[in-house]
């Protein structure tokens, strides 16, 4: 099952790399509830799944929730030092004109794709947990995706790749959900491990929602229609895991 719904993400990210070379003035409102839906399984199914599941404390905080914490700072941490190196590079001249650095992009493709490699354990692992979070991690993962494969083709096209390449860098983040869900029908995660890893994949998915999706929602439209649609997804999360519990 974690497989086959790994396979919405694969689609996903297909369409969110089609989506980047035909797009459209309706982006913000899919990052919109993307958005939404991404925050509502972080706070309102991963976390307290995560705390049922790793509890114990440490210095008087949960471990479940220094975890999420954790997670939300390495997303952070990442973000940061891959900005810092796209700076190091020079990504813009003196007259504000982007130079060529294939490798950067590649390198900013590749972080994607790892990215996604990890969303696809995180499908397999919550499918160990129920079927009810498989589906509402599903649900957060194959929701984002079409950012990622946006991203993905955008920012290797963007410095200076070929189209060939930036359509490969597409596919293999498109497949790496996949291979990340098959992975795990090789192995059980300990509940407690189980708790803690999506306690840390919670805090990151906070982290892309709230610095990442949102604020590329709002950029260019802060419209009333932008932030119906978070609501929704944040809404549509809770009547999911309502419906699952």
């Amino acid at each position: 099952m974690a497989v086959i719904v790994a396979l919405g993400a694969f689609l996903m990210t297909l369409f969110g790399g089609w989506t980047a070379q035909r797009v459209t003035d309706r982006r913000h409102l899919v990052l919109g509830l993307a958005g939404g839906l991404m925050l509502g399984v972080a706070g309102l199914d991963l976390l307290p799944e995560a705390m049922e599941a790793a509890g114990q404390e440490v210095l008087g905080v949960p471990q479940a929730l220094l975890l999420f914490v954790g997670g939300f700072l390495l997303a952070h941490l990442v973000e940061r030092l891959l900005a810092a190196r796209h700076a190091a590079h020079g990504a813009y001249d003196g007259g504000g004109h982007r130079h060529h650095a294939p490798q950067i992009g590649m390198a900013a493709a590749a972080a994607m794709i790892g990215h996604s490699l990890m969303d696809g354990i995180a499908i397999g692992a919550a499918f160990q947990a129920g079927g009810g979070m498989g589906v509402t991690v599903a649900l957060a993962v194959i929701s984002h995706d079409f950012a990622d494969g946006f991203n993905t083709y955008t920012v290797t096209s963007l410095y200076g790749n070929e189209r060939r390449r930036a359509l490969a860098m597409l596919l293999a983040a498109a497949l790496a959900p996949v291979v990340g869900a098959a992975s795990t029908l090789l192995f059980t995660m300990p509940r407690e491990l189980l708790g803690g890893y999506l306690g840390l994949f919670g805090g990151a998915l906070l982290y892309l929602a709230a610095a990442e999706i949102l604020p590329e929602a709002h950029h260019r439209h802060p419209a009333g229609s932008t932030l119906l649609c978070t609501v929704t997804g944040v809404a549509f999360v809770w009547l999911v895991t309502g419906i699952a519990e």
